[in-house]
């Protein structure tokens, strides 16, 4: 009995590690390169949520939360950074610097990067 020819796979690539993975985390990325930032991480998933950027400048560290929105109809980015959400962000950074002791004496910023098809527009937030 012959062997059947196997169908080619129809599962996309896996991103590279450590690589941003839609549009809005590219730009993302960019916009804070252009002004300086070194990025440390991307798409890093630690205490069971997921940090979208880690950039840092000097003695400054953000946690940068990525939105996009395709346009107005649907709301404004920063919408979608919710309390919850906030306090997230917040656990997976606690978690994240303390396996990164060196860091520690950095100053701390949370903040969102909205994205949208006018530009980019940055906003710290309370955590």
């Amino acid at each position: 009995m012959a062997k059947q020819p196997t169908k080619p796979s129809r599962r996309q690539p896996e991103p590279k590690r450590n690589a941003p993975r839609n549009d809005a985390e590219r730009r993302a990325a960019r916009y804070f390169q252009l002004r300086g930032y070194r990025i440390l991480a991307t798409n890093t998933w630690v205490a069971g949520f997921e940090l979208d950027l880690v950039v840092r400048r000097g003695e400054r560290l953000v946690f940068v939360e990525v939105k996009s929105k395709s346009g107005a109809d649907y709301g404004h980015p920063f919408e979608m950074v919710t309390v919850e959400k906030a306090r997230r962000i917040r656990r997976a950074a606690e978690t994240w610097l303390a396996a990164r002791p060196a860091l520690a004496d950095l100053e701390v910023r949370f903040e969102a990067l909205a994205v949208t098809p006018e530009g980019v527009e940055r906003a710290p937030f309370d955590v």
